[in-house]
Parts: structure tokens; C-alpha cells; sequence
């Protein structure tokens, strides 16, 4: 016992008051000698089990993650049993007194949740006389300020320490929660962009793609064939459904039927040149990353050019992170305009370029959007970079 709590509880609530994750020093003899003390393995063994409570609970209140959650959130208490529920009842119990009282764990959290603060039950009614759940320490879960659930800790006697150190610990699991939904919230957030891409695929593509293969259908019925072939695999691709993300090479294949598709329009007027590094095609990247903004240089930047246009596509290693870059030498843009599209305040004929910058910030934060080169009669160059690896990301 220190100070009136047991000891896990006691290292709880010093490593949570304030934040959790304050760095902790833990220090350790020589190798193969373990930890300076007693305190130091508890300290860091109470963080590491915050950690693995962290992970189950990544998707939410969910009745799986609360299953495999509430025996670390137990042992970060040091309490004979704890309940989680949601506002619908009772979603994972460990511990003891599953006969008793795990059929009335809705029952106790009830006036919790609803007052939306920390109550205590005291005389839980038991028929096993050696029960060690007597008291009841309820806390709500709150995401955005809206109850979710509660966190309930069983004890024989509910101390301060022990109903303030419940209380901190629903704080973290109502922490991770918030980070989950923040986490759905970009899912969704993605998931609507590309619904909005895939409406601009569709009447600027689709039409011109037809009417260029219809061209070959007498003249050359085999590249007709192949066309059809490319446009298949192109609008399978384009209007899938299924992951955000996808790798570098998918990517690229994609670019490539794309490409075969507009030089049957453009013929000689389109070259094309790509410079790829091999170690970067495995890279993830949010799914249809690439084909939009070729598909800007060559809708907006080559396309009313006089005279052949020439587009490179590029990937390059930088170590940590892979670079891709699109230019072309086609009529350019008037700077201003660009910055309007990044900035969200145009959207005619720019779904494409915003689209692709607000994703690529969503995923890996506001220094991984595009940046353009432009001036107008001076063609554009768009380049982007994305981190080899990332958390949460893969493909």
C-alpha cells in the first residue's frame, strides 16, 4: 500500500493526471540486470498496458474492442472487475462477480451516464459471502461531449484514490474514443472526396475516350480492340470501390491506360516520358492520386496548346519519402487561380487538383500537399511527396 491505494493504482494515477503520455524515464542497470526498482517496472508496466488498451480500442466503442480492452483497463486499476458499456448496455466484463453482477452492470451505470458525471454504488447486493465487489465506481465516457458509455471499476471499498484514479482512466479510454472518431471522420471525409472525383471522371472522360476508339472501329479494328480493352481496365479502376489507398505502381498502371486512351485522340500532338524509380513502386498512395493531375496537364495544360506537348511523369527515391512530380510544357495558369482551387474557393473544372491536395493533407498533414509551379504560357509542374511508411496507411 502508498498512501491509501494499492500500488498500480497509486503509479496510475501519478503517470495519468495531466497527461499520460509525459515522458517517463525508465531506466535500467546493465544489461541483463532489469529495472533500478520496483516502482520503475511498475511504472513502466502500467504504461505499456495503457498502450495495449490503446490499440484495441482504435476502432471505437465497438463490442470486440471493449472485449479485448477491459482486462488492461483492470489491470491499469487494480480492481477485482470493470464493465464497459455503451449507451445501448453492457459491452465487455473482466473479473470477479460475472454471476452477480455482471447482469446488473447496466443497472449501475445508468445514473452515470445519464447525469453525465462520476457516481458511486455503495452495498452491492451479493449472495457469495467471500464476494470482493462491494462498491461500484462509475464513470462516463464522453466523445465531443456527448455520453457514449461508461467505465465501471468494482472494489470491495471505493477509496478517493480509487474512485479518482476511475475517473482518470475513463478520461484516457474517453481520449482514445475521440481519437477513433477523428479517425472515421477522415475516413468519411476521403470517402466523399473520392465519390466527387469519380463524378468528374465520368462526363470528361468518358464521352471523348468512346468517341476516339469509334474512330478506329473501320480504320484499325485492332487498336479498337485494345482500346476497348484499356478503357475497360481503366473505369474498373477509376470507379472502384474498396480501399483508400494503393500502391505506387497501381497507380502508375493506371496513368498508362489513361494515356494510351488520349494519345488515340491526340495522335503525335501528346509525348510522353516517364522516369520512374523501381524502389518506389511498392510506395502507398492515397488511390487515385496521380491519374487527376495528368489528367489536368493534359486537359488544361497541353490540350489547347499549339504544336506537340510533352509531359513527364516522375518518381524519385528521397530515402524516407517518395517524390512524384508531373509537368508539362502546355499553357500554364495564372498563379492566383491555382491558389484558389487549393484553397477551395473554385470548383469549376478543378475537382482534380483540389481533390488530390485535400487528401493528401487529410492523410499526412498540411506539409504533404501539392505544390505548383505555374505561370501562364510557362506550362505547370505538380509535385508531391508522401512518406514510405506511415501509420494506419497501406495498401
Amino acid at each position: 500500500m502508498v498512501g491509501g491505494f494499492h500500488v498500480p493504482t497509486a503509479l496510475l494515477v501519478a503517470a495519468v493526471l495531466g497527461t499520460l503520455w509525459a515522458a517517463v524515464a525508465v531506466r535500467r542497470r546493465q544489461q541483463g540486470r532489469g529495472f533500478v526498482s520496483d516502482v520503475d517496472r511498475a511504472t513502466y508496466e502500467t504504461l505499456h498496458t495503457a498502450s495495449l488498451a490503446a490499440v484495441e480500442l482504435g476502432d471505437g466503442l465497438t463490442e470486440d474492442g471493449a472485449a479485448a480492452a477491459v482486462d488492461h483497463l483492470r489491470a491499469m486499476l487494480g480492481a477485482p472487475a470493470v464493465a464497459l458499456c455503451d449507451l445501448a448496455g453492457p459491452l465487455a466484463w473482466d473479473g470477479a462477480g460475472t454471476t452477480n453482477h455482471r447482469p446488473r452492470a447496466m443497472e449501475i451505470a445508468a445514473e452515470s451516464m445519464a447525469k453525465g458525471r462520476t457516481t458511486v454504488v455503495h452495498d452491492l447486493r451479493c449472495d457469495d459471502p467471500a464476494c470482493a465487489v462491494r462498491t461500484a465506481v462509475v464513470a462516463p465516457l464522453v466523445v465531443d461531449d456527448h455520453v457514449v458509455g461508461s467505465l465501471t471499476a468494482y472494489a470491495e471499498t471505493a477509496t478517493p484514490g480509487f474512485t479518482r484514479a476511475t475517473e482518470e482512466v475513463a478520461r484516457y479510454v474517453s481520449t482514445q474514443l475521440e481519437v477513433a472518431e477523428v479517425g472515421r471522420e477522415r475516413t468519411r471525409a476521403m470517402e466523399a472526396e473520392l465519390r466527387a472525383l469519380r463524378a468528374q471522371i465520368s462526363p470528361h472522360f468518358i464521352y471523348n475516350s468512346l468517341a476516339a476508339i469509334a474512330s478506329f472501329v473501320r480504320t484499325d479494328p485492332e487498336r479498337a480492340r485494345d482500346l476497348i480493352l484499356e478503357f475497360a481496365d481503366f473505369t474498373r479502376y477509376a470507379l472502384r470501390r474498396g480501399g483508400a489507398f494503393t500502391t505506387l505502381a497501381e497507380e502508375l498502371k493506371n496513368v498508362e491506360r489513361y494515356l494510351a486512351l488520349e494519345q488515340a485522340r491526340f495522335g503525335d500532338r501528346l509525348d510522353v516520358r516517364l522516369l520512374i524509380a523501381p524502389e518506389v513502386l511498392p510506395v502507398t498512395v492515397p488511390y487515385l492520386a496521380l491519374q487527376p493531375l495528368v489528367e489536368n496537364a493534359v486537359r488544361h495544360g497541353l490540350a489547347p496548346k499549339v504544336g506537340v506537348g510533352h509531359l513527364t511523369i516522375q518518381a524519385t527515391d528521397l530515402g524516407s519519402e517518395a517524390e512524384i512530380a508531373i509537368e508539362d510544357d502546355g499553357v500554364g495558369a495564372d498563379p492566383s487561380s491555382i491558389r484558389r482551387i487549393l484553397d477551395g474557393l473554385a470548383t469549376r473544372d478543378s475537382v482534380g487538383l483540389g481533390n488530390v491536395d485535400a487528401r493528401l493533407r487529410q492523410v499526412y498533414g498540411d506539409r504533404y500537399g501539392l505544390v505548383v509551379e505555374t505561370a501562364v504560357d510557362s506550362g505547370m509542374r505538380v509535385t508531391f511527396r508522401v512518406p514510405k511508411f506511415t501509420s494506419g496507411v497501406h495498401a
